[in-house]
């Protein structure tokens, strides 16, 4: 009886683990895309190719923030979920008009995607 349970326990905590999609996040990239491209070249924000393990503020050719610019972050799946989910908490004076994505969930996809752009 206790194995049975068990078992049912494990197979309904699979049933709902879930891992990241980055085609889901490649669609919620869309939103981004009004000021972030997903290929080299800059936009009204920089580029997000490459994002994944890149240090903040270190595209060359994009003014950042001071904000941005003295954040010491590297853009890991840690900076980047918070970062997403609030921007202003995570970097706070930093120039992104961003209210984040409210569903962690989401984040992670998002985070999906950008990892498939290096």
């Amino acid at each position: 009886m206790r194995v049975a349970i068990v078992v049912g326990a494990v197979l309904v905590l699979a049933g709902t683990a879930r891992g990241a999609d980055a085609e889901h996040g490649k669609q919620l990239f869309k939103a981004c895309a009004a000021c972030h491209s997903d290929k080299p070249g800059n936009k009204i924000g920089p580029s997000l190719a490459g994002v994944v393990g890149r240090k903040a503020g270190a595209l060359e050719d994009f003014r950042y923030s001071p904000a941005m610019q003295k954040s010491g972050l590297t853009w890991d799946e840690a900076n980047l979920r918070d970062y997403i989910t609030d921007p202003q908490a995570k970097v706070k004076g930093n120039r992104m008009p961003f209210a984040g994505l409210k569903k962690p969930a989401d984040a992670d996809d998002v985070i999906a995607y950008l990892k498939t752009l290096q």
